[in-house]
């Protein structure tokens, strides 16, 4: 019996504006960036997107992070949290999560690198791993309390009762899991510093200053100075901010690189996808409050473009494209935003060339792949479907989390007449939004269609077969 547990067998699909989203998620245990853990219901229900653009400059920032702690690039990958609050995790040593809010916080690449150092010092610490055994700990701490109030009950049976427990049973049976969470969140912040000292480091390893993650933590015990007077530190999974900011003002500038500043074509990228995540996820009212008309700025541009297309100004949209284009005619996420516009204008045909433009500019990328092949299917001509089938393929093996290149090569076969592979790809798509009733389903459906022992037959048993893996 096979086990499959891609990223989105915590998804199903939520509606943002094409980001591409990815979908809603039930997260297990997550080491948070935050000062203070995310709630259960935060930690538990999330929605992702993405977006080749970002995940591209992201995966720029981290791979020489990687590197540097002795990790194989490109094995760990970011994901998007579409969360405009700023916090960054990880959940299971594969990916980090990092919420869009923490890019669009920060005005600087290096800002988010600090913030992509110390979540690769949890990954290169085992302290998930470590984390479990811990876990475990609290656990036993939590049994012996337990038993130990019991114990207590038998010996103060005559004792005064609040309800059928005696007053004096009441602080040991609550001692034992009081005991435990404190050593448990006594252990969370442990590994948090020693976080921040590896993600220092890697820094320093890379060389790049360690000033961004000190500016972030600054920046966060300002916005905590007020609540932090209450807080007992002892009942938090971080250290106090405050504390944080103290070692950090110690250990950072004795880096050589504290004064290097981020180069300014990384400047440049990082301006341009924090324009395009406010003009994703804002209205036009915060566009035109944080990219007035007067900025000139090629991420302002970018901004106002994106505005313009979400909010029905074709014409408009495409002047400001075309524009940015004759800009940065190399730039293949101008040439995507072209095709995008014009495809869900509904004018796939003339899509079609801009998006292979982008392509070959960027071969690599399978959501570009997967919007051309999007564009393809819509053509429905006998070439266009095997062309389709063709990118989508190329795209789905480059990203096998790309569920909507699995929904558009579902309908590519469909439109073939191959009612094997379509199911086949449907289930994938299932599979990839957490939906496992329906993979299973399509998957059962795929198999008489499909050649005996063939690959594709063999995948098809494999999600007809497997049994989604616990995320607890």
């Amino acid at each position: 019996m096979s086990r499959l547990a891609p990223l989105a067998s915590l998804f199903r699909s939520a509606l943002l504006p094409r980001l591409r989203p990815l979908a809603s998620a039930v997260l297990g245990a997550a080491v948070a960036w935050a000062s203070v853990a995310p709630t259960q219901a935060q930690s538990r229900r999330m929605s992702f997107i993405r977006d080749a653009e970002i995940e591209q400059v992201m995966r720029e920032y981290l791979d020489p992070l990687l590197g540097a702690a002795g990790l194989r690039k490109g094995f760990i990958r970011v994901v998007l949290v579409s969360d405009r609050s700023f916090n960054a995790f990880v959940a299971d040593g594969k990916r980090v999560f990092v919420n869009i809010g923490a890019i669009m916080e920060s005005t600087t690449p290096n800002q988010i690198i600090g913030v992509l150092a110390h979540e690769t010092g949890h990954i290169a610490g085992g302290h998930l791993a470590r984390m479990r055994a811990e876990i475990d700990k609290a656990t036993a701490i939590a049994v012996i309390g337990t038993i130990l109030g019991g114990a207590a009950v038998i010996g103060t049976a005559r004792s005064p009762q609040v309800g059928s427990t005696p007053i004096g049973a009441v602080g040991t049976l609550l001692g034992g899991s009081e005991m435990a969470r404190r050593s448990l969140l006594a252990y969370q912040r442990g590994e948090e510093q020693a976080a921040d000292r590896g993600g220092i480091s890697f820094l320093e390893k890379t060389g790049q200053s360690p000033k961004g993650m000190l500016e972030t933590f600054e920046r966060m015990a300002n916005d905590s100075l007020f609540s932090a007077t209450r807080i007992d530190k002892y009942l938090m999974s971080h250290p106090l901010p405050q504390e944080r900011v103290s070692a950090l003002r110690e250990l950072a500038p004795k880096s050589p690189f504290f004064g290097q500043k981020d180069p300014p074509a990384r400047q440049a990228k990082h301006d341009l996808i924090r324009a395009k995540l406010y003009a994703f996820t804002g209205d036009a009212n915060e566009i035109a409050r944080r990219y007035p008309a007067y900025n000139t700025t090629l991420a302002a541009r970018y901004a106002r473009a994106i505005i313009d297309y979400r909010f029905g100004r074709p014409d408009a949209a495409m002047r400001s494209i075309d524009s940015l284009i004759a800009e940065q005619p190399g730039n293949p996420y101008f040439w995507e935003l072209k095709g995008q516009a014009l495809l869900e204008g509904g004018r796939p045909s003339e899509a079609l060339a801009p998006l292979r433009k982008a392509v070959a500019l960027a071969p690599g990328q399978a959501l570009i792949r997967t919007m051309l092949g999007h564009a393809l299917v819509a053509q429905d001509t006998p070439a266009s479907i095997t062309e389709a089938i063709k990118e989508l393929t190329n795209a789905t093996s480059r990203d096998p989390d790309n569920y909507e290149g699995f929904r558009y090569l579902s309908q590519a076969y469909a439109r073939k007449g191959d009612e094997g592979n379509a199911a086949l790809a449907a289930a994938r798509e299932a599979l990839i939004s957490g939906e496992f009733a329906d993979a299973q389903r399509f998957a059962k459906r795929a198999m008489p269609l499909l050649p005996a022992n063939s690959p594709a037959y063999l995948a098809a048993r494999d999600i007809a077969e497997s049994k989604p893996e616990k995320t607890e």
